[in-house]
């Protein structure tokens, strides 16, 4: 991708984050890459970092493998409650700036001099979506603390309940382990990822379900919409990047 990149002329900068060892991991890889002409930034991360992005953020957390690795945790930003036009008509607050601006959590004045608060015209916050990614894990309290009420748990699960020795021993986690840390954690969905191609999907998503229903083995060019909570549910669509652009409603992101 980064060479790509530079091969198309790009200018703009590229910051990659990454654990410790991604700085050289790059490095090494430069004699695939070559010299790129723009400016090109490394930040290594631990665990219980963060880093700010927009209206949302991604937290990294510790999580339990053979080598250094984080997982990564994508909270979306509280949201203002529901604005409520019964009680700013009453307040005698006109619509166009002055309802943008309480709208934003912005106190406003009015031409007779009272001041309406954000408070009296707004409902309570409305929490954003978080999805959680662990990468290559074992089992670990981490996950779960760190997946605590997620709308979506990414978890890997290469292997299944007869190989669990062999998982401990390599730092990974079973089918039926990743359905117990989501369980725990209460997320609205479980995404297993990272399956050994001894299994069939249809198999890990069968072990996982008889602990944790709402479980879903994405394939290549699968979607999962996570909608804002008040507008429903994660679902996955299956080959939905092939079909174009998904037109429902499903917030400001999925």
């Amino acid at each position: 991708m980064l060479k790509t990149f530079g091969l198309r002329g790009r200018e703009v900068a590229i910051t990659v984050y990454g654990p410790r060892g991604t700085r050289a991991l790059l490095e090494a890889l430069g004699v695939v890459v070559g010299r790129v002409a723009y400016p090109l930034e490394v930040v290594e991360l631990g665990p219980d970092e963060s880093v700010a992005l927009g209206d949302y953020r991604i937290e990294t957390f510790a999580v339990a493998h053979r080598t250094t690795a984080v997982g990564y945790a994508l909270r979306e930003d509280e949201r203002p409650g529901r604005f409520d036009v019964s009680a700013a008509d009453a307040l005698g607050v006109a619509s166009g700036p002055l309802r943008g601006a309480l709208q934003r959590g912005e106190g406003v004045t009015l031409q007779d001099g009272r001041v309406v608060r954000p408070a009296d015209v707004l409902g309570a916050p409305r929490r954003g979506r978080t999805v959680v990614i662990t990468g290559d894990t074992a089992p670990a309290a981490s996950v779960v603390e760190a997946a605590a009420g997620a709308d979506v748990l990414v978890h890997e699960a290469t292997f299944l309940a007869d190989e669990r020795a062999r998982a401990k021993e390599t730092g990974h986690s079973t089918a039926a382990e990743a359905a117990l840390v989501a369980r725990e954690a209460d997320v609205g969905l479980l995404a297993l990822t990272h399956l050994s191609a001894r299994y069939p999907p249809s198999d890990v998503a069968a072990e996982s379900r008889q602990l944790f229903p709402r479980t879903v083995v994405p394939r290549d060019f699968d979607l999962l919409l996570v909608p804002l909570p008040e507008r429903g549910e994660p679902r996955l669509v299956g080959r939905g990047a092939r079909r174009g652009r998904v037109t429902e409603d499903v917030g400001s992101g999925a």
